[in-house]
């Protein structure tokens, strides 16, 4: 999200400074690179010294680094769970040592876990039921995060994302928008396991305007709240998504591998960013579908299967 995020701040008359260790290569930085308002630190952010360096002097952290997704975090559990809690424990504590006055999480909605009752949507005030590391680690911080909310000049906000999707400049087909519109175009086929469970969908630019968004909200607006980002009307079934991506692969096989339990599955409401920051996503997941199809179809990439797409 952050090699669209920058863009749309410094566009904005921002100076944006970005940490970021590049594991997955700097190519999307290029067209930033030279821009007067972009600085851009190397360096891990588990390294609380480089940390103390790129928070010093800022008005504000967006905080985007993680070891993203259940498949990353069971793979290498610890070193998930020292970027996403302590790592991102000690930002907390030295953005605020810094006296930075907004403090941005990147959350998310598998947060939710599995819905108790499917016909009902789930908010920020439903019971948090994280099912994987990577959940469990993001709901720590959250909660020492918003602990630290009635400190004064401090305006903490976590943010819980649904699933992203779209083109962007740093591009990823291991999302399941992306990952199911490439393979049905490209294999002809399709392996879908557990087709009849939830999760809503937010394109990674709606995604990145609803952090500008919240960061130019006046601070007693956003400050200790916790916002879902998305549009209820986006959350679908995997089995909804092969249908929206079916007119574009028409010949492609798919097959459904029917799953009794998923331990997620949710249903989210968006009500609150909604109505209290009047956020409105711009794109939907058929657009989203639309782009990526085009995309695929005019060999942009030439390696779908290259590593640097996946995290």
């Amino acid at each position: 999200m952050g090699s669209t995020l920058t863009p749309l701040l410094l566009a904005a008359g921002h100076h944006v400074r970005v940490l970021d260790r590049l594991a997955y290569g700097g190519e999307s930085l290029l067209g930033i690179w030279c821009h007067p308002g972009f600085e851009f630190v190397r360096g891990d952010i588990c390294d609380r010294t480089t940390v103390q360096t790129a928070v010093e002097g800022r008005e504000a952290v967006i905080h985007l680094a993680a070891v993203v997704g259940d498949p990353a975090c069971a793979r290498n559990p610890d070193l998930a769970r020292a970027t996403n809690l302590d790592a991102s424990l000690a930002l907390i504590e030295e953005s605020q040592h810094a006296e930075v006055g907004r403090f941005i999480f990147a959350s998310t909605c598998s947060n939710y876990g599995k819905m108790r009752d499917v016909h009902r949507y789930v908010d920020e005030q439903s019971e948090l039921r994280p099912v994987s590391l990577y959940a469990e680690t993001k709901v720590a911080v959250e909660r020492a995060l918003l602990d630290t909310a009635r400190n004064n000049g401090w305006s903490p906000t976590p943010m819980r994302f649904s699933t992203l999707y779209g083109v962007s400049p740093r591009m990823r087909f291991d999302l399941t928008v992306n990952e199911f519109t490439m393979e049905m175009l490209t294999k002809k086929q399709l392996k879908v396991f557990g087709e009849q469970f939830w999760r809503p969908y937010i394109h990674v630019w709606d995604a990145a305007r609803a952090i500008q968004l919240v960061l130019s909200s006046p601070a007693a607006n956003v400050g200790g709240c916790v916002f879902n980002v998305g549009a209820t009307d986006q959350n679908f079934q995997k089995k909804q998504l092969v249908e929206l991506i079916r007119p574009y692969a028409p010949d492609a096989f798919v097959e459904f591998v029917h799953k009794a339990e998923d331990p997620r599955d949710y249903r989210v409401s968006f009500s609150r960013i909604t109505s209290q920051l009047g956020f409105k996503p711009t794109r939907t997941v058929a657009e989203g579908i639309r782009e990526i199809a085009r995309l695929v179809q005019d060999s942009v990439v030439g390696n779908f299967a290259d590593e640097k797409y996946r995290n």
